[in-house]
């Protein structure tokens, strides 16, 4: 019998807040209740955001509140080998293509097309679809502009995926009950798998990192939700067996908007310094 194997992976690019806490607190939950193991990863590829500081007063946050882990932590940071090595195996399947426009060509190039921004399709998180006006450029076109220094990030040719996929995906989810979701990777367009100065992103990052340590449930945001479609989609290609996903509800502020780390109000550490308790921080996330 299979072992369950959860994950908490948090990017140390700020201090933990509630929601965090409460993500946590539930993946220790639900691993303890089936017998399984616990992870903690910490999620720091962009170098210039994420720093030491941060990733040891998260640690400290989550001794606090009695999250405990398998040891060794598992760094994003210290795999980018692993991560350029599947994006090359995307570039040989000629599944990605350099884009080189920036946020400002992308705009004008939607107002070329469209006239108005607001008459272009939108992503699950409300960013504009990516144009694809370098999408056709032969490879000599891309060798030049790259030779000359232009910056690119690396994007995932949806359509052409999604055709050699040639089945629809889905994904086993168990919020609020078990049930099965239809994957609809296409509602993100072309999707950036990784940076000139940068081999992998977050989708690309995480799918590789929850195969290599073999885990079995993703617990997780509801913000997360759609994002799962462009990772079926990523792990289908790749050969990749899925895990079960599990996205819990948001922790919201008083306001009913979802927390961030630079609200300082929510976050462990100032609730530490106030005295609060661990079970008092259990209590406010309903564990």
């Amino acid at each position: 019998m299979t072992v369950p194997v959860f994950r908490f992976a948090p990017s140390p690019n700020g201090h933990l807040h509630l929601g965090h806490a409460y993500s946590a607190l539930l993946n220790q939950q639900m691993a303890r209740t089936t017998g399984g193991r616990l992870l903690l990863r910490m999620e720091d590829i962009d170098r210039e955001r994420c720093t030491p500081d941060l990733e040891q007063t998260m640690l400290e946050d989550l001794h606090w509140i009695g999250f405990e882990w398998e040891t060794p932590v598992r760094r994003q940071s210290e795999h980018f080998a692993v991560y350029q090595e599947a994006l090359s195996k995307l570039i040989s399947m000629d599944l990605v293509y350099p884009a080189f426009l920036s946020r400002g060509d992308i705009k004008r190039e939607i107002e070329r097309i469209a006239g108005d921004k607001n008459n272009w399709p939108r992503d699950p998180d409300g960013a504009l679809l990516y144009p694809q006006a370098d999408k056709e450029l032969s490879k000599r076109e891309r060798e030049k502009l790259i030779s000359e220094g232009r910056p690119f990030s690396w994007r995932l040719n949806m359509d052409r995926a999604i055709a050699q996929i040639g089945e629809p995906l889905s994904w086993s989810e168990t919020a609020p009950e078990k049930h099965t979701v239809e994957a609809r990777p296409q509602d993100w367009g072309d999707v950036i798998i990784a940076r000139k100065d940068m081999p992998t992103s977050y989708h690309l990052s995480v799918v590789i990192d929850d195969a290599l340590q073999g885990i079995t449930h993703v617990v997780r945001g509801r913000d997360l939700f759609h994002a799962t479609s462009v990772h079926r989609l990523l792990q289908r290609l790749f050969g990749i067996e899925p895990p079960v996903y599990h996205h819990h509800a948001l922790v919201l502020d008083l306001d009913g908007e979802k927390l961030s780390k630079s609200r300082k109000d929510t976050a462990l550490r100032e609730l530490r310094s106030q005295g609060e308790t661990r079970q008092e921080i259990y209590r406010l996330v309903g564990l």
